[in-house]
């Protein structure tokens, strides 16, 4: 019955975006125009994803998710959507700088299931591509209202570069932008509640003064500063011909990079299904009821019920795999292995 699940996808249309996902990524069945975001993976309310192949064909993730929680998330799963959502971001121009709200924001004022930690991988970054993320020291209400208000945001956010297969961890709460020149893959919790100090929307209409001024103190009201975001580099092991390097990990997901250049059998562990997001060439698939083609740029769920999987590259595999992780067995476990210290293999997020 199960299979790898491959979805529609959300596009958005946000002013910082313009044609990397497709240009760079190769991502060709791209709407024209702006395409800013990709959400490959989404069960966010009405951008929950349809299912294009198998048996499920025209059913919603949702749909699936709820139906089928423990085969297709994991055993012992539940809860009221798919805990994923993964996208591609195209940062030609700086995102806005901008928080998320965090479990408890989300369940007490919004009075939705959860809120959004994330992850960035970058992807493609020009020289002196930049981030901004977090504060560079404790500042009172007022400092930060001033720098924001005076688009100084250097003033109290450290600013640091970044390159290509950099990954930078962000929990709920924390502060941050990035961009321009910038195309990244993101991996967040099921959520889009979302703050901004900026004078305008994500669209480029500009706010009235009374209304940035609101806005800018209701960021800081839900503001955490309890971790700094750094690029990371991530931590490289080997898993029989597979060179993975495992990107960030925290108790919402990790995110791991594959790469192999010949057949990779995998099981997939009933505990947590797998996200498939591929960099590379096109990628078969195969499963026991068949074979299934991941395209360059596209993204499929590999269901928690599914199994053995060979994994069979045209070239070289380059995929990003995200999943919800126990992290002592997915992510501590392979890692001290491999030979990392804990205090090492803890820098690689909210561990």
């Amino acid at each position: 019955m199960w299979y790898p699940i491959k979805l529609s996808y959300h596009v958005r249309t946000y002013s910082f975006g313009e044609r990397l996902i497709p240009e760079k990524l190769g991502k060709t069945a791209a709407p024209e125009g702006v395409v800013a975001e990709t959400w490959e993976i989404s069960d966010y309310k009405d951008t929950t994803g349809m299912v294009l192949n198998g048996e499920f064909a025209g059913k919603t993730l949702h749909e699936v998710t709820l139906e089928h929680p423990e085969a297709l998330v994991g055993q012992g799963w539940s809860g009221p959507h798919f805990p994923l959502l993964c996208k591609f971001l195209d940062a030609s121009h700086m995102l806005p700088v901008h928080l998320h709200a965090d479990n408890e924001t989300a369940i007490s004022k919004y009075k939705e299931p959860n809120g959004k930690t994330e992850a960035w991988h970058i992807i493609w970054a020009a020289e002196g591509a930049s981030i901004l993320a977090g504060l560079k020291k404790d500042y009172s209400e007022d400092e930060l209202f001033d720098a924001f208000k005076a688009e100084d945001y250097d003033r109290v956010m450290p600013r640091m570069e970044i390159i290509s297969g950099d990954t930078v961890y962000v929990p709920a709460g924390v502060i941050h932008a990035f961009g321009p020149d910038t195309l990244i893959f993101e991996v967040q919790q099921t959520s889009d509640l979302g703050k901004t100090v900026m004078p305008g929307d994500l669209y480029g209409n500009r706010y009235s003064e009374a209304d940035w001024d609101a806005n800018i103190r209701e960021t800081l009201s839900e503001l955490r500063t309890h971790y700094k975001p750094k690029p990371n580099s991530g931590l490289s092991f080997e898993d029989g011909v597979a060179q993975k390097r495992m990107c960030c990990a925290g108790p919402h997901f990790a995110l791991e990079r594959w790469s192999f250049s010949e057949t990779y059998s995998y099981s997939v562990p009933e505990t947590a299904c797998r996200v498939l997001s591929n960099l590379g060439d096109t990628l078969n698939i195969h499963y026991a009821g068949g074979v299934e083609t991941l395209a360059r740029a596209e993204s499929c769920i590999l269901p928690a019920a599914l199994g053995e999987i060979r994994l069979e590259p045209k070239t070289t595999a380059d995929l990003l795999v995200s999943y919800v992780p126990d992290l002592e067995q997915d992510v501590r476990t392979p890692l001290r292995k491999a030979g990392f210290a804990d205090p090492v293999i803890a820098q690689l997020g909210d561990l």
